[in-house]
C-alpha cells in the first residue's frame, strides 16, 4: 500500500551520527520522523512520533498521491535568567513524504494528534476492495470472490 520514498534514509542517519546534529536552535533541512505503518480492515494507518510538538505547529497536505507531514518543535521558553545547560533534543522543522498507492482513497484521509502521536487513517479505496464476481453459463450460476473463493449460487 506504501511505497518507499527516501532510498537515502539509513546514508543521512549515519551521516548524522558521523558529523553530529545540528545545534539547538539553528534550522536545517527537514529531518526524517519515525513511523509505524499497517492495514486495518478497510484502512491503512501510519503513526508519526512527534513527541513535544504542539498540535498547531503540525501540517498534513497530500497532493498527487503523496501525503506530506511536516512539524515544527519550537524551543522551550526558558524565561528570564535561564540559561541552556543540555541542548540535545533537535529543534526546527521536521518532515516526512510517503507514495501512497492507487489502491488508497486520498480524499478521505483523517488525521488525530495525542501524546506526541500523530495518527493518520487512509481508507483502502472502493476499486481495491475484494469483490464478487458473478459467472454465467454452463449449468448452475456461480460466484467468485477476488480471491478465488467459487461458491453456487442458489436459484
Amino acid at each position: 500500500m506504501l511505497m518507499r520514498s527516501d532510498p537515502f534514509r539509513e546514508l543521512d542517519r549515519l551521516a548524522q551520527q558521523v558529523f553530529g546534529a545540528t545545534q539547538p536552535g539553528t534550522w536545517s533541512r527537514p529531518t526524517v520522523m519515525p513511523i509505524d505503518a499497517y492495514r486495518a480492515g478497510d484502512e491503512f494507518v501510519v503513526a508519526f512520533d512527534l513527541p513535544g510538538v504542539a498540535d498547531d505547529a503540525i501540517e498534513v497536505d497530500v497532493e498527487r498521491n503523496v501525503l506530506t507531514v511536516r512539524a515544527e518543535r519550537r524551543p522551550l521558553d526558558l524565561g528570564d535568567g535561564a540559561e541552556m545547560q543540555v541542548g540535545e533534543r533537535p529543534l526546527g522543522v521536521f518532515a516526512r513524504q510517503l507514495f501512497l498507492s492507487d489502491a488508497l482513497d486520498a480524499d478521505r484521509i483523517r488525521a488525530t494528534y495525542d501524546q506526541g502521536v500523530l495518527v493518520v487513517r487512509i481508507p483502502v479505496a472502493e476499486k481495491a476492495k475484494p469483490r464478487k464476481i458473478a459467472i454465467t453459463g454452463g449449468g448452475a450460476p456461480r460466484e467468485v470472490t477476488a480471491q478465488g473463493d467459487v461458491r453456487t449460487i442458489e436459484a
